[in-house]
């Protein structure tokens, strides 16, 4: 027997066929949200507005090893096509798994995955699963790093779902996790990363080497 969203949505479905036709969408500039204080572009803005919506940015490897070192980040989990070109960077202690080991989980400290672009408009993040190599490595850790290639901005939100192909799991990445509960108390990390990182640096990455976790 059907469920009762299976027959409200049979009923609409019925409905809008006896539609002779359907009422075209409307003309709109797809950018006509953007409100004019936030529009620009350039690698610099697109670094301001990262650290505006608390996102940590660094723009060398050097200063990412630097920042791990300062947090005693020792463990993480790291895209196996990023390792090679990080590894040098981020000094002799620091332990890399190129395969998310969920037995070990409460281990990482961090996760280093890649960024398919940046939105300058917001200074979110792009992940998707074509270039995420694990979803859990950029989720479960506390401390998540995206690399993200500087030539991959969007200038507007606009920009960036137009261009989205038909990736099936996109995340738009504002920021670290955050939530409040009825009385207003702030709590970082419940939901994703305590902390975000974002490695604004071209790495020279193939497209489409990612192999997500389902």
């Amino acid at each position: 027997m059907p469920d009762d969203r299976a027959i409200v949505l049979d009923r609409l479905s019925a409905s809008l066929d006896k539609l002779s036709e359907r009422t075209p969408y409307p003309e709109f500039a797809a950018d006509a949200a953007t409100p004019d204080a936030l529009r620009g572009r350039g690698r610099a803005l697109f670094a301001k507005r990262l650290a505006k919506a608390k996102t940590v940015v660094f723009e060398t490897p050097q200063a990412l090893g630097d920042y791990l070192s300062e947090h005693d980040a020792a463990i993480g989990y790291c895209d196996p096509d990023l390792a090679p070109l990080l590894r040098p960077w981020l000094g002799p202690n620091v332990e890399l798994d190129l395969e998310f080991d969920h037995g070990r989980v409460n281990e990482y400290a961090f996760g280093i995955t890649r960024a398919t672009g940046g939105i300058i408009e917001t200074g979110s993040l792009i992940l998707t699963d074509s270039d995420t190599s694990n979803r859990l490595g950029a989720l479960a850790p506390w401390i998540h790093i995206a690399c993200l290639d500087p030539a991959a901005l969007h200038e507007t939100l606009a920009d960036a779902i137009t261009g989205m192909g038909d990736d099936p799991n996109i995340v738009f990445v504002t920021g670290h996790s955050q939530t409040a509960d009825v009385e207003g108390i702030l709590v970082h990390g419940v939901h994703g990363p305590g902390e975000q990182v974002c490695l604004l640096y071209d790495l020279a990455l193939p497209e489409g080497h990612g192999d997500p976790d389902q």
